[in-house]
């Protein structure tokens, strides 16, 4: 028989072969896009963005609602999250800021009003300080576990105005210790020369 004298296929041996072959496929098996690597990806992407940003140095930038007082310390700085506590001076306003970030904005005295404390007047929990620092905080924590060479140390920079009444920065050091930021260091200009 040649090629010639084969007759063409009927539509029930072609519908037959069909599923046939549809019979052989393995069921449940389809093609889809697997976003889990991909999301693997992203999170260790993020932790090294993370930790890029926290490796980098505060800008210190004097001014009418900064001036930063002198010591004849010789500690060199260390790596630590930035807190900036300024004076409010003429039209700009006192500010406490973490890692940036303006999150409360102080009285023209100075003080933190007392709307923002936990307990009013007599609290020494500065509330939206606190909110930021827990965030900080988990984040800082959430870096330890993705990489247990970088320990969360609750270490912070306090760079404050020399203006700054004991008081204001009293509640600062509470409101750091209550969210586990307990290893204070202070921001200071050096005196005096070798």
């Amino acid at each position: 028989m040649s090629a010639a004298d084969e007759e063409p296929a009927t539509m029930s041996q072609v519908k037959r072969v069909i599923r046939k072959k549809l019979r052989r496929q393995v069921h449940g098996a389809h093609a889809e896009l697997n976003i889990y690597p991909l999301m693997d990806v992203m999170t260790i992407l993020l932790v090294f963005m993370i930790m890029q940003f926290a490796q980098e140095a505060a800008a210190i930038v004097q001014g009418p609602t900064l001036q930063i007082p002198w010591s004849t310390s010789r500690a060199e700085p260390s790596e630590a999250l930035p807190i900036q506590i300024s004076f409010p001076s003429g039209s700009e306003p006192g500010t406490i800021v973490v890692d940036g970030r303006p999150t409360v904005e102080l009285r023209r005295d100075g003080t933190v009003d007392p709307s923002q404390k936990q307990g009013g007047g007599t609290g020494f929990l500065i509330t939206p300080l606190h909110n930021v620092m827990t965030q900080h905080r988990d984040r800082l924590k959430l870096i330890e576990r993705m990489n247990p060479a970088r320990p969360f140390t609750g270490t912070v920079q306090i760079i404050c105005d020399k203006r700054i009444p004991f008081r204001t920065l009293s509640e600062v050091i509470y409101t750091l210790g209550q969210a586990e930021f307990s290893n204070i260091h202070f921001v200071v200009l050096q005196q005096g020369g070798d």
